[in-house]
């Protein structure tokens, strides 16, 4: 292996130790227990790195090998009950990070609106005001309330996916994002 990959290897390692550590010790009944399975984690890693195609996707790989690891160690231990049924899926501890940071996006992203649909998405999403309470504020008809909100979301929509390329699982939940480099270079700017 060339010092190069050994620094990648690590560096993925680094970023998603704790996280591993944490989702394992909410599974299992100890933290030693928790520690040897990432270890094995780890060394499963090491060995099939290279059956990852994606590697944009490493995060959900790295937390099905844990979820794998952990079905695997309540099957050696015979413990009764349907053990990959009460596993909640990965997504409990991944998306809940990528969702906090998606949304951290978003008030920028409205301000960057033309200003009827900026002014319409902070008063019905953001402030949580009724559309038939936004029309009377505005002044305008329902139906224009409506109108204005959705035609909002949509370029709401249009701006995030022009920046990110988002993955999202069965029920639309964000699961993970990558920058669109063609677009910016952080979601954050």
């Amino acid at each position: 292996m060339e010092n190069k990959d050994y620094i990648h290897i690590e560096a993925v390692w680094n970023e998603y130790y704790d996280q591993l550590l944490r989702f394992i010790s909410k599974r299992v009944p100890d933290k030693a227990t928790a520690e040897d399975l990432l270890q094995n984690v780890f060394l499963k890693m090491l060995t099939n790195i290279e059956s990852l195609k994606d590697s944009t996707k490493i995060k959900s790989w790295l937390f099905q090998i844990t979820r794998n690891a952990i079905v695997d160690y309540y099957r050696k231990a015979q413990r009764p009950g349907n053990i990959a049924e009460s596993l909640p899926e990965e997504k409990d501890e991944m998306s809940d990070d990528v969702m906090e940071e998606v949304e951290s996006w978003v008030a920028p992203f409205i301000n960057r609106l033309p200003e009827k649909y900026r002014e319409a998405l902070i008063l019905s999403e953001i402030k949580g005001m009724s559309q038939k309470e936004m029309a009377l504020y505005l002044g305008i008809s329902y139906s224009a309330a409506k109108t204005r909100v959705h035609r909002g979301r949509l370029l709401l929509k249009q701006k995030l996916t022009e920046c990110c390329i988002f993955y999202t699982d069965k029920y639309g939940n964000i699961m993970n994002y990558e920058s669109n480099p063609n677009y910016c270079k952080s979601c954050n700017n």
